[in-house]
């Protein structure tokens, strides 16, 4: 790493300590409401906003250009309101502003062995691992590892506790070591639902869309129960988490069953977007 880089990201890791502590100093409502309000008020004028309009475009041709701008909008409060929970998670998960749904499917699980569970970026998916740690599972996460060192270690210290068996890099290392845990009878949580450049088409809001066949491969390879997930927020700093699960085939084509297993994943995905559009992460390329 060169000096002068190396001294960018000491800039950055600074700004970003000097944010959290103003954001941490702050009641979670309000810091919440706040956040959400000033990126609803300055994203629309950076230029993945327009990405964000064209995809809702494509997924909703039944919308007017009016109600597409109003869920674009919704999304950039939402992702301010994520931001700003980042730094209270603690008091999120430690709180009772989370409920699970429906009750008795979590009851169901209490006991089981674990199984392979898939999230996606709605509401705030960072809490996410409450539905497995909910029914004394420990899930073992993998994360999209951030430039800046600086940042990414102190990111990572943050939602650590989340994942009690292990948060890994995204590596051929980490998958590995998520497939060894499944097959051991342990919970593995993924984020499944951005483009996959390597990824197995699969239907998305009508259209194909390259999605990571890896959870499904692992579900498929261990006998384990595949589930999505999803947070969806209910008013303020309160949120229900979903889950249900989705059939893994089991023929002699393994290939055509972790592909059948990826579109049921990705249906679900989008059965659950409907629901709140505008708490889904429109501005990533999505569709090929």
């Amino acid at each position: 790493m060169t000096r002068l880089k190396r001294l960018r990201h000491r800039v950055e890791y600074i700004a970003l300590l000097a944010l959290a502590a103003v954001i941490r100093a702050l009641p979670l409502e309000r810091a919440s409401q706040w956040s959400g309000a000033g990126w609803r008020l300055v994203a629309p004028r950076l230029r993945r906003h327009q990405r964000a309009l064209n995809n809702l475009a494509l997924a909703f041709p039944e919308k007017s250009p009016a109600e597409i701008r109003q869920i674009a909008l919704g999304m950039w409060e939402n992702l301010g309101r994520t931001f700003a929970e980042f730094f209270h998670l603690d008091e999120i998960v430690k709180g009772d502003r989370i409920r699970m749904e429906p009750p008795e499917l979590f009851e169901s699980l209490r006991g089981l062995s674990g199984g392979v569970i898939c999230g996606l970026h709605m509401g705030n998916w960072e809490i996410l691992s409450q539905a497995g740690l909910n029914i004394g599972w420990r899930p073992a996460g993998v994360y999209q590892k951030i430039t800046n060192p600086f940042v990414d270690h102190y990111i990572n210290t943050i939602r650590a506790p989340l994942y009690p068996a292990g948060l890994m890099e995204k590596s051929p290392r980490a998958a590995k070591a998520m497939l060894r845990y499944a097959r051991e009878g342990g919970c593995v949580a993924f984020l499944a639902d951005q483009r996959d450049r390597r990824g197995v088409g699969a239907a998305f809001f009508g259209r194909s869309a390259l999605s990571t066949p890896f959870p499904a491969f692992v579900a498929r390879s261990v006998g384990a129960p595949l589930y999505v997930c999803r947070a969806k927020r209910l008013n303020g700093v309160r949120f229900s988490i979903s889950v249900a699960q989705v059939t893994v085939p089991n023929t002699a084509d393994r290939d055509a069953d972790v592909a059948a297993a990826t579109g049921g994943v990705q249906a679900a995905f989008e059965s659950m977007v409907r629901e709140a559009p505008e708490q889904w992460m429109w501005a990533h390329r999505r569709w090929d």
